[in-house]
């Protein structure tokens, strides 16, 4: 009997559910047998802020933790929480499928954002969306909220909010894209660089053939360049950027967008670059390079980047105990 391939996670309802969904196509793919070890992080544990624990990679440390002390053979990352920066020992070993990266608006009345009537209370911790919300809405009353995904929605149940902001990926994972009232398109409202992708993590040298099985190239690589926007940005999980990434044929294509926190000005950039040799390599110049225009054309005065240091890709928004999808 071979031994069982196990997969660390933590121990949210979302955590645990995209790490199913990861183990459950490995063992239809491939046969293999999977284990799931839950790991709480002091992410998981703390009700402080994300910016006094030190940004969204303190969801990322314990698994890692576990996995370089031989814990575990894989981890499974919401990708937008992984920090930019390469941890050594640690590589991505694969990539799956991205699902739908936009953010999904929930309301009571199944309302729409332009239909909530003028003073409404939205709920967020993310302060791209709250950025995002101001520029369109600047009427509505911005609420910070924690919790985990069913702990926000109940808030709207409750009555002392009018509507929250999550990731769709992240309710579809749960079977929660019922409570979605709006998808926000990504031309005008972009997401986190990674929203809807998860990573799996492994050691580096590890040789797991399987996850040849889950790799999907097109979505690795558009994160790649997502990702390097914020990094070559250097900013981490407090500042208000988006970016789009898209694989068409042999065509990557980017867009990103740096908010100011009140959401009263914005600087996007839009590029393209053919894939005729190492994607990765080509979208990591191209993220590179989009970064490099909206810091030339001020983005570092608008809003905190250019050294704020990229602790991780996500919003900023733990959702205690949960993921930040």
């Amino acid at each position: 009997m071979s031994t069982p391939l196990r997969i660390a996670t933590r121990g949210s309802a979302l955590a645990r559910a995209q790490t199913g969904i990861v183990a459950a196509t490995l063992t239809e793919a491939t046969g293999v047998e999977v284990e799931i070890v839950i790991i709480t992080s002091e992410g998981d544990r703390s009700r402080e802020s994300l910016a006094s624990l030190g940004g969204t990679g303190v969801f990322a440390s314990a698994l890692r933790e576990a996995l370089l002390a031989g814990d575990c053979d894989l981890i499974v990352h919401s990708l937008k929480d992984l920090p930019t920066a390469p941890f050594d020992g640690l590589v991505i070993g694969a990539v799956p499928e991205r699902e739908d990266p936009r953010d999904a608006l929930c309301t009571r009345g199944d309302l729409t954002l332009d239909e909530l009537p003028e003073g409404a209370r939205v709920g967020t911790g993310s302060p791209r969306r709250v950025a995002q919300l101001r520029s369109l809405r600047p009427d509505l009353r911005i609420v910070d909220i924690r919790g985990n995904v069913d702990t926000r929605l109940g808030r709207l149940v409750e009555g002392d909010l009018d509507a929250v902001v999550l990731a769709s990926a992240g309710l579809g994972r749960l079977g929660r894209l019922d409570a979605a009232s709006e998808l926000f398109a990504l031309d005008i409202w972009p997401t986190a660089p990674g929203q809807g992708a998860l990573a799996i993590e492994t050691r580096e040298g590890d040789s797991i053939p399987e996850l040849l099985s889950i790799e999907h190239t097109p979505t690795r690589t558009a994160v790649l360049a997502e990702r390097a926007v914020l990094a070559a940005l250097e900013a981490g999980c407090a500042a208000p950027v988006g970016a789009t990434a898209t694989v068409v044929g042999d065509e990557l294509h980017l867009s990103a967008t740096v908010y100011q926190p009140d959401g009263a000005a914005e600087l996007g950039c839009e590029r393209s670059a053919e894939l005729l040799g190492d994607d990765h390599l080509v979208a990591e110049l191209l993220g590179q390079a989009v970064a490099t225009q909206l810091l030339e054309d001020g983005a570092a005065e608008l809003a905190p980047v250019g050294g704020a240091g990229a602790a991780g890709a996500g919003d900023g928004e733990p959702y205690w105990p949960g993921g930040t999808e």
